[in-house]
């Protein structure tokens, strides 16, 4: 009887996602100005207000599938700039970014992503990425947390000397913790929480720049 009953609240959870979906507003300005996906906006309203993307830059897209980051700043580095993102999952092509797919915890991947990069520093890192979610908070919080070390780790050995980083965490265990290595590494670091993100979300973007030397 308590499967059955597991069983009922997973479909009733899963019909309301859908309809909330459905009717989410960025969803639909998504479909309607050929985004990938709402995701589109988070960095849209990032960048329309830290300038971040630039003319010729180069960037890496971590955790980019289905791609809706890798447009932005795709169309925000041209002309001149380089985009190389990367994801577990498959991403259809799209113009002016090389897409490798593979695990970031790999070290074959994070070989292939170096050579991707041709001996280039990178301006800017940006991290969308996110674990399978288990429900488990706890166990979904360390994910979160070693993907976001894993970037910075990339970071330390890939971006320029005045670089920036932006990366999704969720707020809990390791937060604190994070931001400080972040803050031994960069001159600033700030949080944000765009419009787009959804309120019941744990999750926002810790937005690091100017790396020190």
């Amino acid at each position: 009887m308590s499967g059955k009953v597991e069983s009922n609240k997973k479909n009733k959870t899963n019909k309301a996602w859908i309809h909330e979906h459905v009717n989410d507003a960025y969803v639909q300005r998504a479909r309607a100005e050929g985004w990938r996906s709402r995701a589109a906006f988070k960095l849209l309203e990032i960048d329309t207000t830290d300038k971040l993307l630039k003319p010729g830059m180069t960037v890496v897209d971590l955790g980019s599938a289905p791609g809706s980051w890798s447009q932005v700043a795709a169309k925000r580095v041209a002309p001149g700039g380089r985009l190389v993102a990367l994801d577990l999952l498959p991403m259809e092509p799209i113009h002016g970014v090389e897409f490798i797919q593979g695990d970031f915890h790999d070290d074959a991947v994070l070989q292939a992503l170096t050579d991707a990069l041709d001996g280039r520093q990178v301006d800017l890192v940006l991290s969308d990425m996110a674990p399978n979610m288990s429900g488990i908070g706890m166990v979904d919080q360390a994910r979160v947390m070693v993907l976001a070390e894993l970037t910075l780790e990339f970071c330390a050995l890939h971006l320029k000397p005045g670089g920036a980083m932006l990366a999704k965490v969720f707020q809990g265990d390791g937060f604190m913790e994070l931001r400080r290595a972040l803050q031994d590494r960069f001159q600033t670091v700030q949080m944000r929480k765009p419009a787009a993100s959804r309120n019941r979300s744990a999750e926002i973007y810790l937005l690091a720049r100017n790396k020190k030397v």
